[in-house]
């Protein structure tokens, strides 16, 4: 079966998880394309970063920015392992992504239509329509492995 374009470039976001996870960190991780070409990537280092802010897509949202020499990360589409949170959510208003993929919804910090939708609140001056559940078991499976070995410690 052939791969869709979102699975793409979920699997690239996957990758990023797992470079995450082998430096002890919560496997989440995203890719921000444009042109079909990956323009930012990151995972998550809230740990090693001892920052609050170092979530993936915070970090992909950073070197997008660099690598297009622009804070408006038009055309741009988010691929993230996990619904973004409110400040990952804010972030990507604020840098004008035009779209977001993610794998597994987040039932504690979801705001891309689990606990609120803020992508898609059109009181902002900005919206960001989304696609949930894309490769949603690898995702998932990620992060259920990562606490489950955290908690037999």
């Amino acid at each position: 079966m052939k791969m869709t374009e979102d699975e793409r470039w979920m699997n690239e976001a996957i990758h990023q998880a797992r470079l995450a996870e082998s430096m002890g960190e919560v496997p989440i991780g995203a890719v921000i394309v444009r042109g079909g070409s990956i323009v930012g990537a990151g995972y998550n280092l809230r740990e090693t970063e001892k920052d609050p802010t170092a979530h993936a897509e915070m970090i992909a949202i950073r070197h997008a920015s660099e690598s297009l020499q622009a804070w408006r990360l038009l055309g741009c589409t988010l691929y993230v392992t996990l619904e973004p949170c409110p400040m990952c959510a804010g972030a990507i208003l604020q840098s004008r992504v035009e779209r977001v993929v993610y794998g597994a919804a987040d039932p504690k910090a979801g705001c891309a239509g689990t606990l609120m939708d803020l992508l898609q609140d059109s009181r902002f001056n900005h919206v960001s329509p989304w696609t949930s559940g894309v490769l949603h078991e690898e995702c998932a499976a990620l992060l259920t492995s990562f606490f489950r070995r955290l908690r037999s410690r």
